[in-house]
């Protein structure tokens, strides 16, 4: 079923989320919500509140200055877990390194650069909260295949919510991933894939649910 609201997605991400991180290791997971409109970082502030009580290594890593200000002034309990990207690096290039995990909140391909760094200096699990690292200015080129091939193609999705221009796509770790085709009466589940489908196969999902 999909989540009929934002309370309910944000259950559903918790529970994947957690999972995925109980795997351990040097894991790098992707979760995604993406409701026009939606502010992200409230989502992530209640997550990240969610996730301490079992992650007490948890930072939660917003892109810049003015986010990190933002994020300790709406959530003064957490502000001992909040950091910047940049805060992140000078204390990775103090000690060599970092543990724990890292929360990274809706860093954009301006924080491309910055983003890989710290995670290749990071030894611990690293989620990206609505990420979007591609540039569709470099969607095409050598670069971009370079990145797809490399650093971008390191991520699995933990949690997905996207909806789709005729219905939503949803994941949650550790289920296949889901596609609900939207009718006039609802959403209706419609098929399953292992990884997460691009467009031409939604569309012949589509055509061969039309077919009956």
């Amino acid at each position: 079923m999909l989540p009929a609201d934002l309370r309910t997605a944000e259950a559903e991400l918790l529970t994947a989320v957690a999972a995925a991180l109980a795997k351990g290791g040097r894991q790098r997971w992707t979760a995604e919500l993406r409701f026009e409109g939606l502010r992200i970082l409230p989502v992530a502030l209640r997550l990240s509140a969610a996730l301490l009580p079992r992650f007490s290594d948890l930072r939660l890593v917003c892109p810049d200055a003015g986010a990190t200000a933002l994020a300790k002034r709406d959530a003064p309990d957490l502000a001992p877990a909040i950091t910047s990207l940049g805060d992140v690096q000078r204390l990775q290039q103090a000690d060599g390194g970092s543990d724990g995990v890292l929360l990274i909140v809706a860093p954009t391909p301006a924080d491309y650069d910055d983003v890989e760094r710290t995670c290749g200096q990071h030894r611990g699990p690293v989620v990206l909260l609505n990420g979007r690292l591609e540039d569709a200015a470099v969607g095409i080129g050598t670069v971009a295949r370079e990145r797809r091939k490399g650093f971008l193609g390191d991520w699995q999705s933990a949690y997905a919510l996207i909806p789709t221009a005729d219905g939503a796509l949803r994941h949650a770790y550790p289920e296949d991933w889901c596609f609900y085709r939207r009718d006039p009466d609802g959403y209706r589940s419609l098929c399953r894939f292992d990884s997460k489908p691009d467009t031409e196969q939604l569309l012949l999902a589509l055509e061969q649910a039309a077919k009956g």
